[in-house]
């Protein structure tokens, strides 16, 4: 069976597409399942919405976070959904053995949603340069991950997912464009704090447009964000 890892950053469409997958027979959906490792090793100056329970409840060492998304790829097929800083490996192996999809977004729209819940992250906190750098990892081993663009998905996600299902070898069911409202029983104990958008949702409907503008403070993370943005730009998957 297949595991599909979406390599994502925060605020990039990434939990509906956890919510697609979720709605296929043939897929398990994980969500986040490397975020109380992340926690555990590595030191952060922001504040993670429910951290406390987020240690308490989740598996903290990598090896057997691996184990148990290897376990249970021998039932279904296994989509990860994943942050990219959460993968603090240089250099992961184990994703050699697995489908990569990294997920990206503009960095100012990035910035200026997370920003929202995080007043002032920095560039590793959005998970863009881990990004960069797991894609010339695996290109590296011969693995070249799909690049999908959030605002790519939503010119006509119906069209978008049967070209990624295609990438993967897997059929397209049209399941994967609606869901009720509310949470899934996969979703993170950080759910209430991230997910308002896609739990009033009932598909990938577009939000209706505001000018979220980015804080100043925030410029020069979007400078550097911008470097590793347009390293991978120019590998998206179009939606044409």
């Amino acid at each position: 069976m297949k595991i599909v890892n979406l390599i994502s950053g925060p605020r990039n469409l990434s939990t509906a597409l956890m919510y697609s997958f979720a709605q296929r027979d043939d897929f398990n959906v994980l969500d986040e399942p490397f975020y109380g490792y992340y926690l555990k090793n590595t030191e952060t100056e922001i504040d993670h919405p429910a951290s406390s329970e987020i240690l308490r409840t989740m598996d903290l060492k990598e090896e057997v976070v691996i184990d148990s998304i290897q376990s249970l790829s021998g039932l279904k097929h296994v989509f990860v959904k994943g942050m990219a800083h959460h993968y603090i490996n240089k250099e992961p192996d184990f994703f050699l053995k697995w489908d990569n999809i990294i997920l990206i977004r503009h960095p100012e729209k990035l910035l200026a949603s997370f920003s929202k819940v995080i007043e002032n992250p920095k560039l590793d906190d959005i998970g863009l340069q881990k990004a960069a750098e797991l894609f010339l990892f695996l290109k590296k081993n011969g693995r070249i991950p799909i690049v999908i663009d959030s605002d790519e998905l939503m010119i006509n996600p119906e069209r978008y997912l049967k070209k990624l299902c295609k990438k993967l070898d897997v059929s397209f069911t049209s399941n994967m464009l609606s869901w009720e409202k509310g949470g899934i029983p996969e979703d993170g104990v950080w759910a209430p704090y991230w997910y308002t958008n896609v739990h009033n949702s009932e598909g990938f409907q577009k939000q209706k447009k505001t000018h979220s503008e980015l804080p100043k403070q925030l410029e020069p993370v979007l400078e550097e964000a911008m470097i590793y943005y347009n390293t991978l730009k120019k590998h998206i998957l179009k939606n044409d």
